[in-house]
């Protein structure tokens, strides 16, 4: 029943003044032909489908749209309007150090919000108030592993997204420490055996899913660093994974930590990003970055301090555990607003949306004549290798407006010819129809 703002009273007391007899009257200088006597609307679509049937509708006037199949640390998810809406709100764009909790009530309890559903994500105990990106949260708990256990040597899987590893390398770089790589094996995963041999180990780091989109067997990265009193660390480039899979503490991670950028924050060509950090709250001393904590006052009433942050704006510089200077506290609220407005079943639904659909384009290409190189678990990524000359397959889906995932070679060169291919929520089943049959073509 449609909405009418004036009673029946005042309809005919503007009708009597304008000195018509009905409503209908009003339009009588419109010919019959022009009139609709109701609209013809289509059925209902999700937000989602109604944005792409407006941009068909818009025809020549909208720009030629590539079809990405791109993910490898920064995803295409559809984004709740509530979120940005409420995230444009002016109070959420004020200086974001919070450090006179009096006047900052708001801000730290949106990070203490975030740092709860932080922790339930990933199966924590304790989360920080986030990091720069996922790279450097990779760093940072490789660093605190060395802080923990006092020892200088750690081993990173080769299967971790190369860019983190980059990173890695440029804070191990003028330390003594020592960072050794992991192996990778013909399944796609980690080659833990090197552990065996290792001593005076702080930590070993594999991601799930890695870079590959294949889930690692992180109870046995749990045992063997366990067995060698070390730290096991996972990282991981989409959290919403974890909507499907177990979490990483679940399964006894020490650390988690990795990039939140798909958790509702737009890619906007490549930042700003959101490192995400949790771990055991036997460690959480040694956490770096800001932490968020909930009191009483002096009336009994809840309020939120900054709590346990030892960072080098705190203390002293060399008694600090981490130079992270910033808390990224407006990504850390858009994804809080985002996990919050999905809820915990809506979070399983979208993760789930994800694996299947990436199973199935997994499959058509497979009937297309692709080789799927690795055939373990996968979430919404897997590895492709197309039929014949790989890249020149790939330029022709590209001129044909259609980027066909990312080149690995320039990665690893040992995957020639092979591409990480993603899949979100945002593709239809005709955009992955269209993948295949362009393939085939």
């Amino acid at each position: 029943m449609p909405y009418l703002p004036h009673t029946d009273q005042e309809i005919a007391s503007m009708l009597e003044t304008v000195g018509a007899r009905d409503l209908d009257a009003l339009f009588e200088s419109i010919p019959e032909s022009l009139r609709r006597s109701g609209l013809n609307l289509a059925d209902p679509m999700t937000d989602m489908e109604l944005e792409r049937h407006m941009a068909s509708l818009a025809g020549s006037t909208s720009h030629e749209v590539l079809l990405s199949f791109m993910g490898a640390g920064s995803y295409e998810h559809y984004v709740p309007a509530v979120v940005p809406h409420l995230l444009g709100r002016s109070e959420f764009y004020t200086a974001y150090t919070p450090y006179q909790p009096e006047i900052s009530q708001g801000t730290l309890q949106a990070i203490y919000e975030y740092q709860t559903l932080t922790a339930r994500l990933l199966g924590m105990e304790a989360a920080n108030a986030s990091l720069y990106d996922g790279a450097t949260a990779l760093a940072e708990a490789l660093l605190m592993a060395i802080r923990v256990t006092r020892r200088g040597k750690v081993a990173v899987s080769r299967a971790v997204h190369p860019l983190y590893r980059r990173v890695v390398e440029t804070y191990f770089k003028p330390t003594e420490y020592e960072l050794v790589e992991l192996p990778i094996m013909r399944d796609g995963r980690t080659d833990l055996s090197p552990v065996n041999d290792m001593d005076d180990i702080a930590a070993v780091a594999v991601g799930s899913p890695n870079f590959f989109g294949l889930i690692e067997d992180v109870a046995a990265v749990v045992a063997l660093a366990a067995e060698k009193k070390a730290l096991s660390i996972v990282t991981f480039t989409e959290p919403l994974a974890y909507g499907v899979f177990k979490s990483p503490g679940s399964l006894g991670a020490d650390v988690a930590c990795g990039e939140g950028q798909s958790l509702g924050l737009p890619r906007s060509f490549g930042g700003p990003g959101l490192g995400m950090f949790a771990t055991k709250m036997s460690l959480i001393r040694n956490v770096p970055g800001r932490l968020v904590g909930r009191t009483t006052d002096l009336d009994g009433r809840r309020g939120f301090v900054l709590t346990l942050s030892t960072r080098e704006q705190h203390i002293r510089r060399e008694k600090a555990v981490s130079n992270i200077c910033t808390n990224n506290s407006l990504c850390a609220l858009n994804a809080a607003m985002y996990m919050a407005s999905l809820g915990a079943t809506g979070f399983r639904e979208l993760s789930a949306l994800n694996r299947d659909k990436a199973e199935h384009l997994k499959k058509r290409l497979s009937e297309k004549g692709c080789e799927i190189r690795f055939d373990g678990p996968t979430f919404n990524e897997f590895v492709a290798k197309f039929p014949g000359d790989g890249s020149t397959v790939y330029k022709k889906l590209l001129a044909k407006g259609i980027a066909a995932g990312l080149p690995l070679s320039p990665y690893y060169p040992d995957l020639e010819g092979c591409y990480l291919v993603c899949v979100t929520e945002t593709k239809t089943r005709e955009d992955l129809e269209r993948f295949a049959e362009e393939v085939a073509s």
